[in-house]
Parts: structure tokens; C-alpha cells; sequence
């Protein structure tokens, strides 16, 4: 892997979690009504993390997010010594986005996180959360449409933000992260691991229905 994709990955992950733990921080500073501080963190997400896959997009393919990394894999459409260079990229820059984010708001640069999310429910919407972004990802390429990406991308998020019973992390560099932030946006260190299995569930989930679509069209080229 070249030093630009690894360098991507690294600096479009510890900008995303930067803009998302960052946008917690300011939330939980300036109201105490917990829709108004999802909404803001929401919004903060989704644009940051549309904006970060036009930028990169073009140096590492921008997934920021090893279930995508892994789908990519899976697909044949990424080596096995670039997958490892990927999660290398997102873990560590995850951590380091956590880090300026918790120094911008004046709290140790790594905390351990005390909010527990568990149960079946919480589960379940990172099930879905993560496939709906996989599905996402694959839908636009196999419709040649991957120029929508950014803003397909964003726009799932923002509302599985909003739908989800997660909150939408959808991304194990993005829920190990968040493990080491106090803020609003943190997950407890004994909720990473559930929360990582439900979204490689949802990731192979969204593979496997991406292969049927495909399959599909080939056919429908056939008959036509």
C-alpha cells in the first residue's frame, strides 16, 4: 500500500471522529435536551463524513471504516496486506481524532467511557445501521453510480442517526474509539465487542444481498 492510502485513511478517520465526538462535546456543553444534542451531533457526522469521502475518495477510497474495508476484501476488490493497512489507518486515527477532540474541550486526551449500550434493541440498530451503509456503498457501485457516494453515504447516516436505537455507529474503528471519550458520545469499554460483532453481522448481511442485486442484473443483461 502506498503511503498516500495509508495517510488518507488515517487522516479522513481521525477527522471524522474528531468532527463527531468534537460535535457531542459542544452539544452536551450547550443544552441539556438530549434531541437537541443528537441533532447536533447528527449533523456534524453526516456533513463531516461526506465531506471527508469527496476528499479522499480519490487518494484511499475513503472507507474510514474497517466493515467496509472488510466488505472490499470479501469482494476481491482489496488485498489482504492493503486490508491490514487499512485497519491499521482507521484504529489509529480514530483514536488520535478522539484525542484532539477530547483536548479541544479541555478533557484528558483518553478517558474510559462509563455509557453502557446494550441489549438486544441497541443491537439490532447496528445490525441494520452498518448493513444499510454497506448496501449503501455496493447498490451505487454496481449501478456505476458511485459519484453519489458522499452524499449517499451522509445522508444514510444522518438518518440512521436519528432511527436507530445505536444512534448509528456503524464502524468498529469508530465504537473502539469512542470507548475512550466521557462525553455524550462514548460507549463503555464491555459494550465495544457486541457492538463489533453486530456490525460485521450487518456488514456480511449487506454483502451477501449486494451479490444477489448483482446477480440480478447480470441476468437482466442476458435477457435483454
Amino acid at each position: 500500500m502506498s503511503k498516500r492510502k495509508f495517510l488518507g485513511e488515517f487522516v479522513g478517520t481521525a477527522l471524522l471522529l474528531a468532527a463527531n465526538v468534537g460535535s457531542a462535546a459542544m452539544a452536551q456543553s450547550l443544552t441539556d435536551i438530549n434531541g437537541v444534542r443528537i441533532l447536533i451531533n447528527c449533523i456534524s457526522t453526516a456533513l463531516a463524513l461526506g465531506l471527508l469521502i469527496t476528499l479522499f475518495g480519490g487518494i484511499s477510497g475513503a472507507h474510514f471504516n474497517p466493515a467496509v474495508s472488510l466488505s472490499e476484501f470479501f469482494g476481491k476488490r482489496l488485498s489482504g496486506q492493503d486490508l491490514l493497512s487499512f485497519l491499521i489507518a482507521q484504529i489509529s486515527g480514530g483514536i488520535l481524532g478522539v484525542v484532539l477532540a477530547n483536548l479541544m474541550y479541555k478533557s484528558p486526551a483518553l478517558v474510559t467511557s462509563t455509557i453502557e449500550r446494550s441489549g438486544s434493541g441497541v443491537l439490532l440498530g447496528e445490525v441494520i445501521a452498518t448493513a444499510g451503509l454497506v448496501l449503501v456503498i455496493n447498490l451505487l457501485r454496481i449501478q456505476k453510480k458511485s459519484e453519489l457516494t458522499p452524499v449517499a453515504v451522509g445522508a444514510w447516516i444522518a438518518s440512521a442517526f436519528l432511527f436507530t436505537s445505536s444512534t448509528a455507529f456503524a464502524n468498529p474503528a469508530v465504537t473502539f474509539a469512542r470507548a475512550w471519550t466521557d462525553n455524550i458520545s462514548g460507549i463503555a469499554p464491555k459494550s465495544v465487542a457486541p457492538f463489533v460483532v453486530a456490525q460485521l453481522i450487518g456488514a456480511a448481511l449487506a454483502a451477501v444481498l449486494a451479490e444477489q442485486f448483482k446477480k440480478s442484473k447480470k441476468e437482466k443483461k442476458k435477457n435483454d
